[in-house]
C-alpha cells in the first residue's frame, strides 16, 4: 500500500469517527464509527509498512483492543450491579422491563445499604472506564508520536497529546469534547502527509585513465 492510499484511508476513517459522535446522526453513529475505526487501522498499517516501523500499527491496534476490553469490562460491572440491585428490591432480572412490577415495589426494600451497594458498582464502572480510556490514549499517543517523527507532521503529536489530556479529563464534559475534537485533528494530520519525493539518481562518472 502506498503512502497516498494510507493517508486517505486514515483521514477518511478519522472523519467517520468524528462524524459518528455527532448527536443528530446518533442512530447510525456506531456504523460510521466502526467503519472509520477499520479504515483508520488500515491507514496505520499502511504507514507502518511504508516506514518499516511496526510500532505505528501495533500501538494503535493495542489501543483499540484496550478500548474494546474496557467497554466489555464496564458493561459487566454495570450488569452485575444492576442485577444485584433488582434482586434486592424483589424484581426478577428477566422481568425488569415490566412496568407493573416497578409500580408494585415496596419502598421499604430500597434501603440505604441497597442504594450504597449499587453506587459502589457505579463508581467501580467509572473507575474501570477511566483506566482503560487512559491506557487507550497512552498507546495511541505512542503510535501518533512515531507517525509524527516519520512523516514530519507535528499535528500527529499534538493530536496524541490532546487525546491524552481528554482521557485524563473524562471525569468532566470537557474531556469527552477534547477526545472528539482530536479525531478531527487526526483527519487533518493524515491529509497533511506529503509523499516523500524520491531523490534523483546522480550518475557516477568513472575517471578515464590516460
Amino acid at each position: 500500500m502506498d503512502i497516498k492510499t494510507s493517508k486517505n484511508l486514515g483521514g477518511v476513517g478519522a472523519l467517520l469517527l468524528f462524524a459518528g459522535a455527532i448527536p443528530w446522526i446518533a442512530p447510525y453513529g456506531w456504523i460510521l464509527s466502526l467503519a472509520g475505526l477499520i479504515m483508520a487501522l488500515i491507514g496505520f498499517k499502511g504507514f507502518a509498512d511504508y516506514y518499516k516501523e511496526a510500532g505505528i500499527f501495533n500501538n494503535a491496534l493495542f489501543a483499540v483492543i484496550a478500548g474494546i476490553v474496557g467497554v466489555v469490562a464496564v458493561a459487566a460491572v454495570v450488569v452485575i450491579g444492576a442485577a444485584g440491585f433488582l434482586t434486592a428490591i424483589g424484581i426478577n432480572i428477566a422481568d425488569w422491563t415490566n412496568a407493573a412490577l416497578w409500580s408494585a415495589i415496596d419502598p421499604s426494600t430500597i434501603s440505604f445499604e441497597v442504594i450504597m451497594e449499587f453506587l459502589v458498582y457505579v463508581v467501580a464502572a467509572l473507575v474501570v472506564a477511566f483506566v482503560f480510556m487512559l491506557i487507550t490514549a497512552i498507546l495511541l499517543r505512542k503510535s501518533l508520536g512515531l507517525l509524527s517523527s516519520k512523516t514530519g507532521v507535528g499535528l500527529f503529536g499534538t493530536t496524541g497529546l490532546l487525546l491524552l489530556i481528554g482521557a485524563i479529563l473524562t471525569i468532566i464534559v470537557i474531556g469527552v469534547f477534547l477526545v472528539w475534537i482530536s479525531m478531527l485533528l487526526l483527519a487533518v494530520a493524515f491529509f497533511s502527509v506529503k509523499p516523500q519525493q524520491e531523490q534523483p539518481i546522480v550518475p557516477t562518472v568513472t575517471p578515464t585513465q590516460v
